[in-house]
């Protein structure tokens, strides 16, 4: 990799670091604490949150039909998601060991807590639980496969790839084969002291 996409890299992730700060800050102009794996909001806006909250039969009425008509499609595809949540957590346990990866976190990608939200139904919160699953198991399961690749074949395609992970970058150029076999095991060595 050359200094000038190093440097590139460095900045993104200097960028990267202030973004997750301002949006801190802004959350933290939201009246909400976060107390372990609980979120507290300040009493008055806990009290406005439930002023907003639609009551099910009203929410109900205003329901549209089209989700009503697709629900069993989408709520059907819990059972691949669970059985793919326990395949990866599996290959995740027996082999990153044996290859010396750190392990991914699940809780760093599933995370629930919208249904903490008081100005949210019932219906509502069942609905963000569901997505916040779906969505937090793919983010784990892209991290699994993402040091996977960066294991056995941390190699940058020919062809513009679309939605890469974020070990993309980092990986060896196509075709440069200048010390891969040194640099395929400096990039193994690296995976194992992930935090």
């Amino acid at each position: 990799m050359n200094d000038r996409i190093s440097q590139l890299l460095a900045q993104m992730a200097a960028l990267e670091a202030e973004l997750v700060a301002a949006i801190h800050e802004q959350q933290s102009r939201m009246f909400f604490e976060i107390k372990g794996k609980r979120v507290e909001f300040e009493s008055s806006v806990k009290a406005a949150h439930r002023q907003l909250k639609m009551n099910f039969f009203r929410w109900l009425v205003s329901f549209r039909p089209q989700n009503l008509i697709t629900g069993p499609i989408i709520y059907g595809m819990i059972f691949p998601l669970l059985l793919l949540d326990l395949c990866v957590s599996f290959y995740q346990w027996s082999c990153f060991p044996i290859y010396g990866i750190t392990k991914v976190r699940r809780s760093d990608y599933l995370v629930f807590d919208r249904g903490q939200l008081h100005y949210l139904n019932f219906i509502e919160k069942f609905h963000c639980t569901y997505c916040e699953y779906g969505n937090g198991l793919m983010g784990y399961m892209r991290e699994i496969l993402a040091r996977t690749e960066a294991y056995f074949c941390p190699i940058k395609h020919a062809k513009k790839v679309m939605g890469t992970h974020a070990r993309y970058n980092r990986f060896l150029d196509y075709g440069d084969a200048t010390d891969y076999e040194a640099r395929l095991e400096a990039i193994r060595q690296s995976l194992g002291k992930l935090k």
